[in-house]
């Protein structure tokens, strides 16, 4: 059976949690493979909201698996709080429909605090972090000192680990004139969250390897968009986490061969937020209509997104760097109203055409968008199922978007409603 890996496409905020929670019905397990509560996914059912940061979007779905895999780094103290919040509204969330990595490392009130400490005093160039200790955490993983969930099991180990990270972050701490860490009220509040943990605590490797010999769909679900990615994202103003399809694999356990479609969900604009570069970026009547319409807050932050058009150059890259075999086009209806669209096909770098976004960061700073024109449209797209529905202005602008990203579209979203989504392929039918 096929496995659908789903990622963003852009800088985030594309309207992953709705695909996701849509295709869920189609799948037996739903599986985040890396970021962390710095994340979140809106989900519009039957006129409901719901928002969600560290629990896989199909946990809204009776009968299906949830997976947090080791490529995410976990605050169990915001995953309990998460969990209650939504069990308080009739969802259940139980080891039966919720698996952990073993090897998940923590998010600790240490990594927070330095994560603030550090863009509070960075006077040279903000990077624009939550704050929630995401970046801190993966340095500790990569550093050989994290806290991982099988860890809370054994107070010996637990110690041991607190010992090897307290050495490197009371060092930092004193560097950044803050007090060291009191580690027995630390160790004290990691053993009373280990007995909410641990039941959730399972060799997901292993499991996710029978259950998908045994015919099982996967969905991976991607967090923050790849444009975000540490390696080719906009570097510095990226997360600390591979953010690309590839991740899926080394992020649950699973071999490179067990992703059959990478569905990339793309914004029929652009966003961002926090700080970076932005080319396509509106300042005027039309980014505040994309603002406003489109209901750019971020689900986590409440921050204010920046708006621009449309940027094919930045989504044929991303498109390349996952594999993507097919697009998720959401938020069409955020442009009716408009009656002139724009599209950057290309970048001007001082005189010289370029087809790609360069690595540089000066260069990303001063390229300049070349754009082509297309009629907008006055009809309403808001919740059309068909393409018979949809007004041939934006069938033509979606169609020259597939042109320009040299990818197909598989699916259209025309409203955060679960059921206004319009199929064109089915990912788990390749």
């Amino acid at each position: 059976m096929a496995n659908v890996a789903v990622v963003g496409t852009q800088w985030g905020d594309e309207g992953k949690g709705k695909i996701v929670d849509w295709l869920s019905e189609r799948a037996d397990i739903i599986a985040r493979f890396q970021g962390g509560h710095n994340a979140g996914h809106t989900l519009v059912i039957d006129g409901e909201v719901f928002k969600l940061s560290l629990l896989p979007s199909g946990i809204l779905r009776e009968g299906k698996l949830g997976v947090i895999g080791n490529g995410v780094v976990l605050d169990p103290w915001a995953l309990g709080e998460e969990i209650e919040r939504i069990t308080s509204r009739g969802v259940k969330v139980s080891p039966e429909n919720l698996m952990i990595a073993e090897n998940t490392p923590l998010i600790l009130p240490v990594h927070g605090e330095l994560d603030r400490a550090r863009e509070g005093q960075n006077a040279v160039a903000k990077i624009g972090t939550t704050g929630r200790g995401i970046g801190p955490a993966y340095e500790d993983k990569v550093g050989r000192r994290t806290v991982r969930v099988a860890d809370l099991a054994d107070e010996a180990t637990l110690d041991a680990r607190l010992d090897r990270l307290l050495i490197h972050h009371d060092a930092l701490r004193r560097g950044l004139g803050l007090a060291e860490v009191d580690r027995a009220d630390l160790k004290a509040k990691l053993m009373e969250i280990a007995p909410k943990i641990l039941p959730f605590a399972k060799p997901v490797w292993k499991i996710l390897n029978d259950r998908r010999k045994a015919g099982d769909r996967i969905l991976f679900e991607g967090a923050q968009g790849s444009l975000l990615d540490i390696d080719f994202g906009t570097y510095p103003f990226v997360t600390s986490s591979t953010t690309l399809a590839g991740a899926a694999a080394t992020g649950t356990g699973l071999g490179p061969n067990s992703v059959n479609f990478v569905l990339g969900i793309v914004k029929a604009y652009t966003t961002r937020v926090g700080e970076g570069p932005f080319a396509c970026e509106l300042f005027d009547d039309v980014g505040e209509h994309l603002a406003t319409v489109g209901h750019e807050k971020g689900t986590v932050t409440g921050r204010s997104r920046r708006c621009g058009w449309f940027d094919a150059v930045l989504v044929r890259q991303t498109c390349a760097l996952s594999g993507v075999k097919g697009i998720a086009l959401t938020k069409l209806d955020v442009l009716d109203g408009l009656k002139e669209l724009k599209i950057c096909v290309g970048y001007d770098l001082d005189g010289e055409r370029l087809d790609y976004l360069p690595t540089a960061a000066d260069q990303q700073a001063r390229v300049t968008p070349i754009y082509e024109t297309m009629e907008g449209w006055d009809d309403v797209t808001v919740g059309a199922r068909s393409w018979a529905e949809l007004p041939a202005a934006a069938i033509k602008y979606v169609r020259r978007i597939e042109e320009l990203i040299d990818c197909p579209v598989a699916m259209l979203s025309t409203s955060p409603e679960r059921d206004d989504t319009i199929l064109v392929t089915d990912p788990f039918a390749d």
